[in-house]
């Protein structure tokens, strides 16, 4: 006969295995839900700028009207910092966080980067992995189409299998629509400065392109490699000369700044012109009165000209964080909630059903208005507008979308 103890011992090991069978029973049998969550790990420039903390807080917005759940899962985000205390992304960052998250098999979509040059380094990485990525601020438009670079897009995705995705139009669109104002203004006689750097020279070669075509003279095109190099020869030339334009490529911690003070030093009367990497708040209050006057444009359209659910977001985002959102706020925020609406859709909600669903991303109604990806994972959204900056503010002028 067992005695009392060891029958004791039997019985409650019975009972355990009984009830695991049942659990693992019911979880196959759709009974009982048993989930992972999902990690989104960002990356984005978080000192010294203010584009990567106003497109986080955008992600943010989306995530908490959430819940921070989608599809039944819920959704822990970690966000990295990909440049420097000045916001200068770091190849080295970049890559590291990249290769990080591939590794990390709970993470499901990479948010990110701002920067275009960043994005030749981490793509590469997430691709070769499977794993989703999305950006609401590359506008370099080799990331994702012929024709603009040599061997450009196909490096950047090893398996021939696209993986990224982007919620913001490109510099295709932008460059050249900046050229057709800058010729509607009245601007005849151009120098151009670049940043060296994936967006800014592309966005500046685009800008000249389209000058050529529309009979603007270029007087020169000069690339900023550092801060410190040494434009004097540049700015004299520009003293001499009758050029009534300066247009700058590039983002405001390349050079933007010195380049303002240099041309303001020299007693420069000519108007200045930039792209979209200078739209944020740090501009000005870096730039201060030497960046009063200036011409930017930027890709979609300012807060303060939104309506419908671009309203809504702004309201939302003013109360939440009781400030304007950035540029780039908005787009942060469609991120996210792209990233959230594919989770949901997804049938499984893993690398592979996550980035199934995203491709498939069609009449989604966002904040800009409905929009689709298409085939090469860009956004059928094809708006640029016009703002000067005026009492120390981005000032609205007007749309400026140049027809594709």
């Amino acid at each position: 006969m067992t005695s009392g103890p060891i029958r004791t011992k039997v019985v409650i090991l019975i009972a355990l295995i009984s009830l695991a069978v049942i659990l693992i029973s019911a979880y196959f049998l759709g009974f009982l839900e048993i989930r992972r969550d999902i990690d989104i790990v960002v990356s984005m420039p978080m000192r010294g700028t203010s584009v990567g903390p106003d497109a986080v807080n955008g992600m943010k917005l989306a995530l908490e009207e959430s819940g921070y759940k989608s599809g039944g899962r819920k959704i822990e985000l970690t966000i990295k910092d990909d440049g420097n205390e000045k916001g200068e992304w770091l190849a080295s960052k970049e890559w590291e966080i990249a290769t990080e998250a591939a590794g990390d098999k709970q993470v499901m979509v990479y948010v990110g980067p701002f920067n275009s040059g960043a994005a030749k380094i981490s793509i590469p990485i997430t691709n070769g992995s499977g794993l989703p990525q999305v950006s609401p601020g590359n506008t370099w438009p080799g990331l994702t189409k012929p024709g603009f670079s040599i061997g450009e897009p196909e490096a950047f995705y090893p398996t021939r299998i696209r993986t990224y995705f982007r919620v913001c139009p490109t510099d295709d669109l932008q460059g050249p629509a900046a050229a057709n104002w800058a010729k509607e203004l009245g601007f005849q006689k151009i120098y151009i400065f670049d940043d060296g750097q994936a967006y800014g020279k592309g966005i500046a070669d685009l800008f000249e392109k389209r000058a050529y075509d529309l009979g603007l003279e270029i007087y020169g095109h000069q690339t900023i490699n550092t801060l410190s190099q040494d434009i004097t020869e540049n700015i004299e030339d520009i003293r001499k000369s009758d050029i009534d334009l300066i247009y700058f490529g590039g983002i405001t911690t390349s050079g933007a700044i010195p380049l303002l003070s240099r041309i303001k030093e020299a007693g420069i009367r000519a108007g200045f012109m930039g792209s979209d990497g200078l739209m944020e708040q740090a501009f000005i209050d870096q730039a201060g009165m030497t960046a009063e006057g200036a011409y930017i444009t930027q890709v979609g359209i300012p807060p303060s000209e939104m309506t419908g659910k671009g309203r809504e977001f702004v309201d939302k985002y003013r109360s939440r964080y009781s400030i304007e959102p950035g540029t780039y706020s908005g787009f942060g925020y469609e991120a996210m909630n792209t990233v959230i609406a594919a989770i949901e859709k997804a049938k499984n909600k893993d690398r592979a059903g996550i980035l199934d669903a995203l491709s498939k991303t069609s009449d989604h109604d966002g904040i800009f208005g409905k929009w689709s990806f298409d085939v090469n994972g860009d956004t059928s959204l094809s708006l640029v507008s016009g703002n000067r900056i005026q009492n120390r503010e981005f000032v609205f002028q007007k749309l400026i979308t140049e027809e594709r």
